[in-house]
């Protein structure tokens, strides 16, 4: 096994390996000439597809969307309502997937001529997913077709009340299913059981993806009817950017389609067309074109707040609106509601954190708590993870001895299938998800027989991927090459995110000049490396950890190297690169 620089275990435990080699496996004797073609191969982009990797464009990597079961019958009941003026409403999710996803179709049928209005369920009070009540409600108001977006894969009970209604479901999912599918006009989910080979491989779009290749399909039936003929045809691709936000936090892997999604979705964003998109740049202080980072750290976190301690359909309404003035009070309540919710997280992942001591020997982590918020336990789960290094999932619990569950998976564990099986076991009143991400529902005293479950179940998997851990190094640079032209080289790679990593770069050897805890947790150090240059390092939420301590009481005669994130700091005169540290470890 080849090390990168020799590190066999870093300071967090782990060996240092160049990610480049997985990338080997290409013709005899291809060498790429650039950078960027490197960092595409070790990704897994075909030697022949480093150009449409490089740009990638909708065009090059939209499927048709015939390709997908009842994609077809959903396109047709949708036309059908557009043509007849029928009471159309889309029952989305409460998380931001849910929210792109509803805005999606509402824009666009709009566009069409057809006013549907969104129904967001109020994440306390009616839990995940359309209830049977909720859409009965909405047929008993006078919708003649209900769309779900994000939800309703395993619905079989709310949908079978719709049916009673006479009301008409299509359901857009992308969530794991059971072999048996609940009753709808059509289900349209790639992750189908009974899906097509060729469309399963798109199973890791988000379903606001799945709602664009909707959106598509009904544009081509309303043009095979004729409806164009004497109306303007709306352009769905200004419509990429609520695809991209939807698609980025939701964590959705960034290869194949999706990187498309995002890299033409950014461009367009960049546009500032969308009134609510706009005023939330402007909320979260964006006076910059936005990157994919701010998608998962910025503004999706702000769509979401509204879900999750907030009003349910602030998000929907946001990005459907053409008023400026609602949108700029839309999005200012969504960034206090984002501040609440920074709070409340603090609060109960500090709670959780003190129970970790006592999940040692599990292969999942899985805390309960009474009272802890249900709106931050998915964010606390994957905090739990990071630390941890192991699945984690986090339960609220309520004074009836009603949990909700959140849970966030590491890679090579599918926490979605097991979190089914389990409620296929009985032992939870609901659950689903996908193999990164799932949501249940657990009474308080079944929490313990869902640890041994788990645990049983995926103890094998994640042996494995911890076994199989390791810090994959894309280059080594001596400090003064970590500049903004390098940074705006790898950058041409991306967009990068879950699925599609962005380069670790490892640099030194170097020396610790000054280190000090800055903001909620967080190391940031000086150190200068033997060719007199000098970087800035920071390493979030890592203060208290081994990475933090090593840090912070290194000697000056010692030499670290260090591996991190190459990003542009641009709070300066002028820009500067730094270094966001993952791992580090002695030179000497």
């Amino acid at each position: 096994m080849t090390f990168a620089l020799n590190i066999t275990r870093s300071i967090t435990g782990q060996p240092w390996r160049w990610r480049g080699l997985g990338a080997d496996a290409r013709s005899p004797g291809y060498q790429p000439d650039d950078l960027v073609a490197q960092l595409l191969l070790a990704r897994g982009c075909p030697p022949d597809g480093v150009e449409a990797h490089r740009n990638p464009t909708i065009r090059h990597f939209m499927p048709d969307p015939s390709l997908f079961r009842d994609m077809d019958a959903a396109a047709e009941r949708l036309a059908d309502a557009v043509q007849r003026g029928e009471d159309v409403r889309i029952f989305g999710d409460y998380d931001v997937d849910g929210a792109t996803s509803a805005a999606l179709l509402i824009r666009l049928l709009r566009d069409i001529g057809l006013d549907a209005r969104p129904y967001i369920p109020d994440r306390l009070m009616e839990g995940y997913g359309p209830s049977g009540e909720a859409l009965v409600r909405l047929a008993g108001d006078g919708a003649q077709l209900i769309v779900t977006v994000d939800c309703g894969a395993q619905a079989f009970e709310a949908l079978d009340m719709a049916k009673a209604a006479g009301v008409d479901v299509v359901v857009v999912d992308h969530h794991k299913c059971a072999a048996a599918l609940p009753v709808a006009l059509a289900l349209v989910n790639p992750n189908r059981l009974d899906e097509n080979a060729g469309a399963a491989v798109h199973g890791h779009l988000a379903a606001v993806g799945m709602a664009f290749l909707l959106g598509a399909a009904l544009l081509r039936t309303l043009r095979a009817r004729g409806w164009f003929a004497t109306r303007p045809e709306p352009a769905i691709m200004e419509l990429l950017d609520i695809v991209a936000l939807g698609t980025v936090a939701d964590v959705a892997q960034l290869k194949g389609l999706n990187r498309a999604f995002v890299a033409q979705g950014l461009k367009v964003m960049a546009k500032r067309r969308n009134i609510g998109l706009a005023a939330l740049m402007d909320a979260s202080r964006l006076n910059r074109a936005p990157l994919c980072h701010d998608l998962g750290f910025a503004l999706g976190p702000r769509i979401n707040a509204g879900g999750r301690v907030g009003k349910a359909d602030l998000g929907v309404r946001l990005l459907t609106t053409e008023d400026p003035a609602e949108a700029a009070r839309i999005a200012a309540e969504l960034d206090r509601l984002n501040e609440e919710r920074r709070a409340i997280e603090s609060i109960v992942q500090e709670q959780a954190e003190a129970l970790l001591a006592a999940q040692d020997n599990r292969a999942v982590v899985l805390v309960a708590g009474p009272g802890w918020h249900p709106g931050v336990i998915g964010i606390v789960a994957g905090r739990l993870k990071e630390r941890a290094g192991r699945p984690a999932i986090v339960v609220a619990l309520d004074e009836d001895g009603v949990g909700k569950g959140s849970g966030r998976s590491i890679s090579g564990v599918d926490l979605g299938a097991a979190v089914l099986a389990a409620k296929d076991s009985g032992l939870l009143v609901a659950g689903g998800g996908h193999a990164m991400a799932a949501g249940l529902t657990v009474m308080a005293d079944k929490v313990d027989a869902l640890a041994d479950f788990l645990d049983d179940r995926l103890s094998a998997a994640v042996a494995r991927a911890r076994d199989g851990r390791a810090l994959l190094i894309d280059a080594v640079l001596a400090p003064a090459g970590v500049n903004p032209d390098f940074v705006a080289a790898i950058e041409a790679g991306g967009p990068y995110g879950a699925g599609w990593p962005a380069p670790l770069i490892a640099a030194g050897p170097m020396r610790v000049i000054r280190a000090d805890v800055v903001g909620n947790g967080h190391l940031r150090a000086i150190m200068a490396g033997d060719d007199g240059r000098s970087i800035k390092t920071i390493a979030f939420r890592q203060a208290e950890s081994e990475l933090g301590q090593a840090i912070l009481g290194a000697p000056r005669d010692r030499r670290l190297w260090v591996a991190g994130r190459a990003k542009i700091d641009d709070w300066g005169s002028r820009p500067a690169a730094e270094l966001h540290l993952e791992d580090a470890a002695w030179a000497d």
